[in-house]
């Protein structure tokens, strides 16, 4: 079965690390952010150095034993070539489909999977942009998705968004969205899926829109739910105990089932990277050890002393702690500024969440190495939809397609 797809705004990979799992070739991964696209090259030179017995040339990498340089050396230049570091707009889409072109040959394209940036239609995005919103070129990026769908004809699509979409400009834009896909000749189809219900430790609402060629007479897939519940308390199983600021980058356990069956870390890994927690300071941590203690308490309800934000009317949850027995709650990119939305549930810790586990929140395997800062790995992290959920998804759609 032809299986090349095009992963757009692909971000840090964690749709298309998905669909490598099943199967799926993906021939180009389109991304503008410099540190998201060496996250996917250094990716994709992972598995060239797996499937060529030269992991301990990846291994000496992440223990920061070679430069980057060093590494791509190592790696032929058609691979890390799939990783086409250019925003899509008006004036770089014909550069674009030239690199994509290149790549492709004679061959096909099978599937196009990716979601354009979505903060101008999150809900916390319009509240923060207010009146600019309405002029913000990332309401429009959906249309050069369709460029993409246009020029390739591909026999399937998946679109991922933010909830937001679905009311964004007051319904408008979702309603064109959808008006053009059919326009384009697809069955599409779409649902708010929470990842959860995929096995992710984690509640994450994503509108995913899921569109087959119309002859090909498929409709949307139905997903098994999960049958196994895990919490962040097995998630962190194997992890060291940090105190903030702290560093510890070894495993104090073996691996655990939630670990094997979430394909996040299997027995012969070992390696541990960005276990690194944050400083904080006295009042924050004076902060945390109160919300740790009562299960979060809204800022406005907290110690006078401890309050120095004027704002005490909204986002009144600007601390809170991930639960020990439960899934998080949804990872968002603002952890990229600071951690006061995502503490470690361990009151002898007392900190935020590290770089490691908010990519284990995110299901992504503990091999999966993140470029080049650890303020752009949380944002990386933040922005992408979760591997094993994803994985599961093109489970479905390589079924329907066989």
């Amino acid at each position: 079965m032809n299986n090349k797809i095009i992963d757009l705004f692909a971000g840090a990979g964690g749709l298309s690390e998905g669909f490598r799992r099943n199967n799926f070739d993906i021939i180009a991964h389109v991304e503008m952010d410099k540190d998201a696209a060496n996250t996917l090259k250094t990716r994709e030179a992972f598995y060239y150095c797996k499937n060529n017995n030269m992991m301990n040339i990846y291994i000496d990498y992440i223990n920061h034993k070679i430069s980057r340089e060093q590494f791509y050396s190592y790696i032929p230049e058609q691979i890390l070539n799939k990783v086409i570091n250019k925003e899509i707009s008006k004036t770089t889409l014909a550069t674009i489909f030239n690199n994509i072109d290149d790549i492709l040959g004679d061959n096909e394209i099978l599937g196009i999977i990716g979601g354009p940036p979505c903060q101008a239609y999150s809900i916390a995005g319009r509240s923060r942009m207010k009146d600019k919103i309405a002029n913000d070129p990332r309401n429009f990026l959906y249309l050069y998705y369709l460029e993409f769908i246009k020029k390739y004809n591909p026999k399937f699509f998946v679109f991922e968004n933010v909830q937001g979409i679905l009311s964004a400009k007051q319904g408008t834009i979702f309603e064109d969205i959808k008006k053009r896909m059919k326009k384009l000749k697809y069955n599409i189809g779409y649902k708010l899926l929470d990842s959860n219900d995929f096995g992710v430790v984690q509640h994450r609402k994503r509108i995913i829109i899921i569109g087959y060629k119309e002859d090909l007479n498929i409709n949307y897939p139905e997903f098994d739910k999960f049958d196994k519940s895990y919490n962040i308390k097995d998630l962190f199983y194997d992890l060291p105990s940090l105190k903030n600021g702290e560093t510890n980058n070894k495993y104090k356990l073996p691996s655990n089932k939630c670990l094997q069956d979430l394909k996040i870390r299997d027995d012969n890994w070992n390696v541990l990277t960005y276990n690194q927690s944050r400083p904080l300071n006295n009042n924050d941590k004076e902060i945390y050890k109160i919300c740790i203690k009562n299960k979060n308490i809204k800022y406005d309800k907290l110690p006078k002393n401890l309050i120095k934000h004027n704002n005490k009317q909204s986002f009144l949850d600007r601390f809170k702690v991930v639960d020990y027995d439960k899934p998080s709650h949804t990872m968002v990119a603002h952890i990229s500024k600071d951690g006061h939305h995502y503490i470690h549930p361990d009151i002898k810790q007392c900190r935020s969440l590290t770089v490691r586990e908010a990519a284990r929140i995110q299901s992504f395997p503990d091999d999966y190495y993140f470029e080049s800062s650890r303020t752009s790995a949380y944002k990386q992290i933040g922005n992408a939809v979760p591997v094993f959920m994803a994985e599961q998804i093109a489970k479905k759609i390589e079924e329907s397609l066989i």
